[in-house]
């Protein structure tokens, strides 16, 4: 294969056929199928047993359930058939439509599906060798960061002899149900799956990173140009193998309510193709090259449409050309599944969730990422420094007491994924302990040469703030200058206990890693190089009215902070005199009687010239307040001034945790 070639997916087959799923409750699918077929009986699962326990834990499904295997539902069952298809499922009667819809955006993309029903064909019904059936199928998610491989016996729940919860549109066609019985087992029982989220479900089908958009805070509708940006963002996530769903928002009265529209409130929608339409007829549509932004989705039902503009049998259809319509498959029946203008969408719809699959490949002709992963836990402890639950910024006193993780972008600029990930709860639903936690983060821009976690924030910057809601996931795509930075994940109220996993998408290698240290460690040599007697912390804001350098009447100043015999330098700062720096050095200091040296350079191609200095005593007895200082000479005209000053901070502490 030519390098051109290699997509994501190719290789993302690849690392399948080498990666191994972690067998759930430690149940392995080969070894138990080759005892069942040895025994000659069919499996029967202790793990997830036939009873009302599997089914629920408060609320009773409709009616007497009796389980039944496939081969008593259907005279000649399969896993698929014709295939896999967005159109096979259909919604029973638990109020999981986001399960449902999360399966029809699996059944789109088949890297994904083979992943989660793995060596499908072999688990296919064999009905010339029925001795080699043996009652049992497996399926592989993806939780908390490791593929799990859960097995299933076939017995299913039934009412009047038929499937009571997701089913295909064929009666012989199983995969769906035995999909979301393996499901079920990993969350409890069936009816741990009422209500929950679709971007969660394709998580747990892929790896991928979930971003909740509410299109009703964000008022897309209005706004036209944010509509525009939307839109090619959903266009790039889709053609990269991204899913997307939808939902719109419904007050307890109102789940599943069918609005005069043919649209369900409080109902999750699968996208199933996102498409600028080419508009008009023949060669005169391709010369004007009109196009018009359109979105199609499935309700779960397998019925009940959008019936506004767009929809299956509306006028807007004649005005795009039989090519066109034929390339999009345009159906008229009452199957589900529907287009809309994207303006109508974004009225329409409260909430979307896009679910990216972040492409981590290092032989790849798109966009890869550096990813660094890494799991932890919100602890209590009485002592200050141990304690990791601190809760969100509004808690000052504990905030800096929650994890720290440090990242360097080294890039002039760089565009960073944060996504924040805690346990999933479904399966405590049944002991009443079902609920997520408040979670989010803060990324403060810090000391080029922080090494040790964030006691005080004195200049350090919080660039950004995630929402913080009671969600599976919290997601931040922003643009990072360069620099280095610390993320802190956190709950919402302190001393909430709680493990979650964090994930850091750079485009080039970032270094993230957690702090752990509060100061520098006594070594067996301290005694003979010394310890560090106090801690200074130096902000420089920039510097005004420097001397020119060049014959533009300019300069490219950055400025250099050194305590010790060790220096942080600046970016440089292109053709000005009056620079912002913003940087930032953090020292701890084996002779505090040493100045702190902060020096300016003009960036020069053949060598760098000075610029000026300001020498500071670092005691802890100076001003923590705005100083501007003149710039100075060096050496033994230390006492003469330069043109320019430069305006700083500077704090000093004997107490190594005090910032």
């Amino acid at each position: 294969v030519s390098v051109p070639d290699i997509t994501f997916f190719s290789l993302f087959n690849i690392w399948t056929m080498f990666s191994s799923a972690v067998p759930y409750k430690n149940q392995q699918y080969a070894q138990l199928k080759t005892n069942f077929i040895n025994d000659k009986t069919l499996f029967e699962d202790p793990e997830f047993p036939a009873t009302n326990a599997s089914l629920y834990f408060k609320k009773p499904p409709p009616g007497i359930v009796t389980w039944k295997r496939p081969a008593e539902i259907s005279n000649q069952p399969h896993l698929f058939v014709k295939g896999i298809s967005s159109h096979d499922l259909n919604q029973g009667v638990v109020g999981n439509c986001w399960f449902v819809a999360a399966c029809s955006c699996l059944a789109l993309k088949p890297d994904l599906w083979k992943k989660v029903i793995p060596d499908h064909t072999a688990q296919e019904w064999d009905h010339k060798h029925p001795e080699n059936y043996a009652g049992i199928f497996h399926f592989q998610f993806w939780v908390f960061g490791e593929w799990v491989d859960v097995v299933v016996d076939d017995r299913l729940p039934t009412i009047n002899g038929e499937l009571i919860y997701c089913h295909s549109k064929d009666n012989n066609e199983f995969w769906s149900a035995l999909l979301e019985k393996a499901y079920a087992k990993l969350s409890g029982c069936y009816e741990s799956l009422e209500g929950g989220n679709t971007g969660d479900a394709v998580v747990d089908f892929s790896g991928a990173v979930a971003e909740a958009i509410n299109l009703e805070t964000e008022a897309y509708y209005k706004d036209q140009k944010k509509q525009e940006q939307l839109f090619e963002d959903l266009l790039k996530v889709y053609d990269r193998g991204g899913i997307i769903s939808c939902s719109i928002k419904a007050r307890p009265n109102e789940i599943e309510l069918e609005m005069a529209n043919g649209l369900v409130k409080g109902h999750a929608y699968s996208v199933t193709a996102v498409k600028k339409v080419r508009m008009g007829h023949g060669l005169l549509a391709y010369f004007k090259n009109e196009t018009i932004p359109l979105i199609r989705m499935r309700n779960p039902w397998g019925k009940t449409e959008w019936k506004g503009a767009w929809s299956d049998s509306s006028e807007e259809w004649s005005k795009v050309g039989d090519m066109e319509r034929a390339n999009l498959g345009i159906t008229v029946e009452d199957d589900g599944e529907f287009w809309m203008e994207f303006t109508d969408w974004c009225k329409f719809f409260s909430d979307a969730d896009l679910c990216r699959l972040i492409n981590t490949s290092v032989i790849s002709v798109h966009k890869t990422w550096n990813e660094v992963v890494h799991f932890g836990s919100w602890t209590k402890n009485a002592e200050p420094l141990l304690n990791r639950c601190g809760g969100c910024a509004n808690h000052k006193p504990t905030f800096l007491q929650n994890p720290q993780f440090l990242f360097d972008v080294t890039k002039e600029a760089d565009e960073v994924l944060i996504a924040l990930q805690q346990k999933d709860m479904k399966s405590h639903r049944k002991y009443g302990r079902g609920e997520n936690l408040s979670i989010g983060f803060g990324v403060f821009k810090v000391e080029l040469n922080r090494k040790y976690r964030m006691h005080d924030i004195l200049t350090q910057q919080c660039v950004e703030t995630s929402t913080y809601i009671n969600a599976r996931a919290v997601f931040m795509r922003c643009t990072l200058q360069q620099g280095r930075y610390i993320i802190i994940p956190t709950t919402f109220e302190p001393s909430t206990l709680g493990d979650y996993m964090i994930r850091v998408f750079t485009d080039v290698d970032s270094g993230c890693r957690e702090l752990m240290e509060d100061k520098p460690k006594v070594k067996c040599w301290s005694s003979f190089v010394g310890y560090p007697q106090a801690v200074t912390h130096v902000y420089v804001h920039g510097a005004e009215e420097l001397q020119n350098q060049d014959n533009s009447g300019g300069a490219d100043p950055y400025v250099i902070i050194s305590c010790e015999g060790r220096s942080v330098r600046s970016t440089i700062k292109k053709d000005t005199l009056q620079p912002e720096f913003t940087t930032s050095a953090i020292f701890y200091r084996k002779k505090p009687r040493k100045p702190v040296t902060v020096e300016v350079w003009n960036s020069n191609s053949v060598k760098d010239e000075f610029m000026g200095q300001v020498v500071l005593s670092g005691s802890v007895k100076d001003t923590y307040e705005p100083q501007r200082l003149q710039l100075r000479k060096r050496g033994r005209q230390m006492a003469d001034e330069m043109p320019g000053s430069i305006s700083l901070r500077i704090a000093t502490s004997t107490q190594l945790t005090a910032m």
